[in-house]
C-alpha cells in the first residue's frame, strides 16, 4: 500500500490479537478469522504486534507468518495496515523492520530498545537507525507508560525535527505532545479518544476496538455528530474499565483479550502466552452482562459472525 503520512494517519485502528492454543502455540486458523472480522468491521486500519498482541513472545517464524497473512488479506480488502516491528533488542527490532518493510505496509510501529534506559542522543540514534532500515516506509513510535525510556516534550520535538520518517506517536495522552499535533499523528488510548480528539489527537490504536471494532467506529463517527453524547460514552467506558477490567489484576494483553471475549466478535479466547496468566472464560458472561448494560451503543454489533461462547 502507499506509505501513510501524518495528515492521513487517523481514526480507529484495530489490533490483531493472537488466538493461543492450550500448548501455547498460535492458532493460525483462528487468526485468519480474527483478521477477516477486523477487516470487515469498518475500522480505519489494522495493526500487528502492539502490547495487546504480545509482540514480545513471537519467534521469527511466527513473526513472518503473521505478517504475511495480515499483509495479504488487508491488501486484498483494501484496508490500510501497519506492521509492528518492535522488540526489546534494538538489533532484532532493526532486523524485523527490514522484513516488515518488504511487505510494504502503510507504516511500521516501533518501540525503543528496552533493557537499559536511553539517553536523549541514544534515543535519537535508535529511531534514526530503525528509520534507516525501513526502506522508505514511515515509522510510528509507541512510548507506553511502562517503557523504561520516557520521552518528554523536548525530545519528542527533536525526534520530529531530526527523523523525517517519523509520522506518528502512540502516547498515553495528548498533554506532552500537543505542540506536535500539527506535525505528527498523535494516537491516544482508545477509551480516551473523544476527549483526546478535542485536544488534537488523530486517532487511537484502540482497546475499544478490542471490545467491539464496529462499535469503536460508530463512536468515532458520533464524535463528529454529537460531541456531548460521545463524551458521555467515554465517561461510561472509563468507569467500566476502572471498575470491572483493571481490578482483574492481569497484564494488558489478558485484559484486552477479555474485552474481545466480552464483545464476541471473533474466536480469540482469553488465553495469553506463557508465562503470563489470563482471565478465566468463566468470568466473561458476568462481565458481558455489565458491559451490555453500561455500553449498549458499543455492543450493538451488526457483524453476523458473533461468537457465542
Amino acid at each position: 500500500m502507499p506509505p501513510l503520512r501524518a495528515e492521513n494517519l487517523t481514526g480507529v485502528w484495530g489490533s490483531v490479537l493472537l488466538p493461543v492454543n492450550a500448548d501455547d502455540s498460535i492458532d493460525f486458523g483462528r487468526l485468519g478469522q480474527v483478521v477477516d472480522a477486523l477487516l470487515g468491521s469498518g475500522v480505519h486500519g489494522v495493526y500487528t504486534n502492539g502490547t495487546a498482541a504480545e509482540f514480545f513472545t513471537l519467534t521469527d517464524t511466527e513473526y513472518d507468518r503473521l505478517h504475511e497473512l495480515v499483509a495479504e488479506r488487508a491488501s486484498a480488502a483494501g484496508v490500510p495496515f501497519q506492521l509492528g516491528a518492535s522488540h526489546p533488542s534494538g538489533q532484532l527490532s532493526r532486523d524485523r523492520v527490514r522484513r516488515a518493510a518488504a511487505l510494504r505496509p502503510g507504516a511500521i510501529q516501533i518501540v525503543l530498545p528496552d533493557w537499559l534506559p536511553l539517553q536523549p542522543d541514544e534515543t535519537v540514534a535508535a529511531v534514526r537507525g530503525l528509520a534507516g532500515a525501513a526502506d522508505g516506509v514511515p515509522l510510528v513510535l509507541y512510548n507506553p507508560p511502562y517503557a523504561k525510556t520516557q520521552i518528554g516534550p523536548a525530545l519528542l520535538e527533536r525526534l520530529a525535527d531530526e527523523v523525517p520518517q517519523l509520522i506518528g506517536l502512540k502516547v498515553p495522552g495528548v498533554e506532552a505532545t500537543r505542540h506536535l499535533c500539527d506535525r505528527l499523528a498523535v494516537f491516544v488510548a482508545g477509551h480516551t479518544l473523544a476527549s483526546g480528539r478535542l485536544e488534537g489527537a488523530a486517532g487511537s490504536y484502540s482497546n475499544v476496538a478490542c471490545l467491539s471494532p464496529a462499535g469503536a467506529v460508530r463512536w468515532w463517527d458520533l464524535m463528529s455528530t454529537d460531541q456531548a453524547a460521545a463524551l458521555d460514552l467515554e465517561r461510561r467506558l472509563r468507569e467500566f474499565i476502572a471498575r470491572h477490567i483493571v481490578p482483574l489484576g492481569f497484564a494488558d494483553p489478558a485484559l484486552d483479550k477479555t474485552l474481545a471475549a466480552i464483545g464476541r466478535w471473533a474466536p480469540i479466547g482469553t488465553r495469553v502466552r506463557w508465562p503470563h496468566q489470563f482471565v478465566s472464560p468463566d468470568a466473561v458472561p458476568a462481565l458481558r452482562a455489565v458491559a451490555e448494560q453500561a455500553l449498549p451503543e458499543l455492543l450493538a454489533d451488526p457483524l453476523s459472525a458473533r461468537i457465542t461462547a
